[in-house]
C-alpha cells in the first residue's frame, strides 16, 4: 500500500481543489478500486491513485479545463471538447501528469477515459470506471445491482455499467462519444464470446 507521506502529499495536492463532497467520493472511489483491483489482480498502488485523482479537474472553469484538454497525449473526439461534462476526465490526466509529475500511462488512461470509456481499455481503467460508478456515496436506483455486477466479472460489468451510461444519455439527450459506443460494442461481443466457451 502508498505510504502514509505519499497520501499526505496526494491529499494536499487535492483537497483544496475541491468541494467537500467531491473529496469524499474521491476518497470513496479511491477504496472502491482498491477492493476491485485486489479482486482482480491489478496494481492496488495504481487503483488508488487514479481512483483518488480521477475527478481532480472537475471543479475547475470550463474553460481552463478545455484549455487542458487540448494538451492531452490521449486522442479526444471534437465533440468532447465542446461538451462541458466530458472535459474533467481528459483535462484531469493533463492535472496528473503536469502537475504531479506522475508519468504512469495505466494511471493516466484510467482518469482519462472514467467517463466515457473506451474500448481495448487495460484492468484499471476499467476498475476505476466501475469504482466511479459504485462508490459508497452512490445511491442511484440500480446501484445495489451494479456493485454486485462488478465483483462478480469485469466483463460482464462493463458491458453493464456502459449499457447504464448509455441510456442514461440518451434519456437526457447528451451526446454518446464514438469510444463510449465501441466500448459497448466490444462488451457485447466479448460476453458472448464467454458464455459460447
Amino acid at each position: 500500500m502508498l505510504s502514509e507521506r505519499r497520501v499526505k502529499e496526494l491529499s494536499a495536492f487535492l483537497k483544496p481543489r475541491m468541494s467537500k463532497k467531491r473529496y469524499i467520493h474521491s476518497v470513496n472511489v479511491a477504496y472502491e478500486a482498491v477492493k476491485l483491483a485486489r479482486k482482480y489482480g491489478a496494481d492496488e498502488d495504481k487503483a488508488f491513485i487514479a481512483g483518488y485523482l480521477h475527478d481532480c479537474a472537475k471543479e475547475l472553469d470550463t474553460q481552463e479545463q478545455r484549455r487542458l484538454a487540448e494538451q492531452s497525449e490521449f486522442q479526444t473526439e471534437a465533440v468532447e471538447l465542446d461538451t462541458p461534462p466530458l472535459l474533467h476526465s481528459i483535462a484531469g490526466a493533463v492535472v496528473v501528469r503536469n502537475e504531479l509529475g506522475i508519468d504512469d500511462r495505466d494511471i493516466l488512461e484510467a482518469i482519462r477515459y472514467h467517463t466515457t470509456g473506451a474500448p481495448d481499455l487495460p484492468p484499471l481503467a476499467q476498475i476505476i470506471y466501475l469504482a466511479d460508478l459504485i462508490s459508497a456515496d452512490r445511491d442511484y436506483k440500480d446501484v445495489k445491482k451494479m456493485r454486485k455486477a462488478a465483483y462478480e466479472s469485469l466483463d460482464e460489468a462493463m458491458l453493464e455499467a456502459l449499457s447504464f451510461a448509455i441510456s442514461d444519455d440518451v434519456k437526457k439527450g447528451s451526446y454518446i462519444t464514438r469510444t463510449t459506443w465501441a466500448a459497448y460494442n466490444e462488451y457485447i461481443v466479448k460476453n458472448k464470446n464467454s458464455k459460447k466457451k
